[in-house]
Formats: structure tokens, sequence, C-alpha cells
């Protein structure tokens, strides 16, 4: 078993245990129900045969179709698709959308990719899962090296072979049926868990300070939102750096200088930072926004932060977690947190299903109102058991996939 999953599984059995699950029900919870690993051959813009490997694995449909992203990274491989689907199961559970858990990707390097081989190797892979994906069995979305093109070009592969057919990918360009507010969601729904987080103890938006360690999709949209609400946003770092004021960084125009020069680092009016500075930073609100396991045992003794909102998957490795909670510092878990993105895709879906489109203000108060809902359940549950956020969140989200499946039935 991998780190990762073994992470995921631990998490898994604190809530199973409270719950008083048996074991073959929390063997036939963690079993994913199909995995599928397949060759991605295709032809390169040199003549040469390029084969590569794809996963998807489908974890959980008690509750619905199974819902998860799709991922083209270097690092892909069995073990990190498994522990994302299933996270995407206990995920969807939180904000109690009608959703199991899946995950795709291809170990790839995207940037040694020309966009033409980028199309070839995306339509390979439909050819190859097509049969297992769709509507009401299993629907893709943009992840890690993914966009709205990469799934404008999954759809119209999948078209060949099952007519028009929109509701088989999320995260599609808005003019080929995807949703207004696609893009920011999951930054969005991560601003409002803070916004009502920092509510619980009395404060707003205005009244804190913020540091983002990731500047891509997620971390620059949080960051904007943040900013456009009052909040003060100091700190940011990405591949290429970091930048630092105490007065607050003006996000508009740190978006339009990474933009243009590819990065954070080199901000006018900033103060360099490192990603370890970054995370140790004296702020109220830690957000870190990239990849995952970057809080660890060796750094956790150093976060000054009074609470962490995690907006990447899997960011605190299991022994940081343990010894943040002893400092006391709060931690709003991965699974609620970054549950906008979902959330949205499951918006665009009921959009192409009803073949009616809604508008930005109405996809905006619809996922502030699911992700309102979902934390305050979790926040009660956690002072009801007195149990870490994290252990509740796993708490709710574990129980109803149980509830679920025994009504089900087998």
């Amino acid at each position: 078993m991998s780190d990762s999953f073994a992470n995921a599984t631990l998490y898994f059995n604190q809530a199973a245990d409270l719950l008083d699950l048996s074991s073959n029900m929390r063997r036939l919870l963690l079993m994913p129900e199909r995995e599928v690993k397949v060759q991605v051959a295709l032809e390169m813009d040199n003549g040469e045969i390029g084969t590569f490997v794809g996963f998807r694995i489908q974890h959980d449909s008690s509750r619905g179709p199974m819902k998860g992203g799709l991922r083209f990274h270097p690092e892909v491989d069995g073990d990190e698709v498994l522990t994302l689907a299933s996270l995407m199961t206990w995920k969807t559970a939180v904000v109690n959308l009608p959703y199991g858990g899946a995950k795709g990707g291809i170990a790839v390097d995207t940037r040694k990719l020309s966009q033409g081989e980028l199309e070839r190797m995306t339509r390979k892979f439909v050819d190859e899962i097509h049969d297992m994906v769709g509507p009401d069995k299993d629907i893709p979305a943009p992840d890690m090296g993914t966009n709205a093109q990469v799934m404008a070009w999954f759809m119209n592969q999948y078209e060949k072979f099952y007519g028009f057919n929109p509701a088989c990918v999320t995260g599609k360009p808005v003019e080929l049926h995807g949703s207004e507010g696609r893009e920011e969601a999951t930054g969005r729904g991560v601003v409002c868990i803070a916004k009502a987080m920092l509510g619980k103890f009395g404060k707003n938006l205005p009244d804190a300070t913020f540091a983002l360690q990731g500047f891509g999709n997620v971390g620059s949209y949080a960051a904007k939102i943040l900013h456009e609400g009052g909040g003060k946003v100091v700190g940011v770092t990405d591949m290429t750096g970091g930048v630092w004021n105490p007065e607050g960084l003006n996000i508009i125009e740190l978006q339009a200088y990474a933009n243009k020069s590819g990065g954070v680092a080199g901000f006018p009016g900033s103060d360099a930072i490192t990603n370890a500075g970054l995370l140790a930073a004296p702020v109220d609100v830690l957000i870190p926004a990239a990849l995952g396991g970057v809080l660890t045992a060796d750094n956790a003794k150093d976060v000054r932060a009074k609470y962490i909102v995690e907006a990447a998957n899997n960011p605190t490795r299991p022994e940081a977690d343990e010894i943040l909670r002893d400092r006391g510092i709060l931690c709003v878990p991965d699974i609620l947190a970054n549950a906008g993105g979902v959330t949205v895709s499951y918006f665009e879906w009921v959009q192409n299903q009803q073949k009616f489109r809604w508008d930005l203000a109405h996809v905006r108060h619809e996922l502030e109102k699911i992700m309102l809902d979902s934390f305050n359940k979790v926040w009660d549950l956690a002072q009801e058991k007195k149990v870490p956020l994290r252990t509740a969140a796993y708490l709710l989200g574990v129980g109803r996939v149980a509830r679920a499946t025994a009504l089900g039935g087998i």
C-alpha cells in the first residue's frame, strides 16, 4: 500500500471506528469497483510512436455515477489514482452530491508535448476507456495537466461513439456547454469555507491575513476572491519562487505579472520568500493550494498560522496533522475545503442533463449555499463528537456512503 493510500485509509479507519463499521463493510467501502490500466499509443510529431500508460479507477457508485478528474502528470501511477478516487468518494458525500468517486490520468509530462500531440493523446485515451465512462456511469473533469480544451476534445471523441452527449465530462469551455463559474469554483469554494471558519471566531475576511502556497488555477482564484472580499493576502509562492508584503499584495497586479512572466517571482514592491518561509509565515490563515504532502513532521512545528484551509489534495501528512492539532492549529480538511470544483461540475452536469443554462449569479449562489451548509454540518458534528474537523468530515462522508451501500444491498 502506498503512503498516500495508507494516509487516506488511516482517516477512513478513524471514522469507521466511530461509526462502528464491520470489517466486511470496511473492505467493501475501501476496495475500488474497477481498476483499468491502458496503453495509450500515438504518432508523435517526429513520426515516432509514443507509448504512455493511462489509468481510470472507479472507486464507488453506491450514491450515483462516479465523478473524478483526469490528471496528465509524470508522477501519475495506480496508487496515486486509487488514493484520489477514494478521496472523491468521501468528498462528494461530504457535500451531499449524488455521485461516487473515480479518478484517472496518464503518466506524461505535457510540457514536452505539442498541442497536436496532446489532442491525439486525449482522443486515444477516450478510445480506450469510452465504454466505461459516460453521463450515468463515470464523468471525468479537468485536473493537473488538463483543462477545458482537453475536456472539449474528450467530449468530441466520446460523441463519435455515442452522439451528442455534453454531460459525459465537466469542466468544458462555456461555448461547448460548460458552466459559468466552473474555472473559479474550487478557489471560490475555498474562500467560502475560510470565511465561514473565521465567522465561528467572530472574524470577517478583512480582519485576517492570508498566505497561499500555489498560484495555479485554485490558488490564483482564491487569492483574487480573498482580495476582492477585503482579505489581506501577504504571501504567495509558486514554482518560480515566492513574494511577500506584510501590507498586502495587489493580487490583480500580481496575476497580470505572473501571466506575463510565467510566475510570481520578482513581483515589484514585494520581498522574496521561500516555500519553507511561506509555510512558517506569521499569518492568520495558511492555504496550501499546490501539491500533496507539503506539511510534514519536519515543518509542522514551524507553522505560525492560526488556521489552515486545505485547497490542495492531501497537503498535510498524518504525522503533521497530529502536531498541528496538538499545537491548537485548526485545519479544515481537503475533502470539504476544495469541494467547490466538483460541486460546480455537478451543476454543469445538471445543466447538460436539463438542456438549460444557469447564469453566473445562480451558480455562485448555489455553490455558496452547498459549501456553507456542508461546513456547518461538519463543524456541528466535530463539536458534538469532540473530534477534529477532519475526522468529522470523514464521519459525515463515510457514514453517508456506508448507509447508501447498506440500503442499496449487494
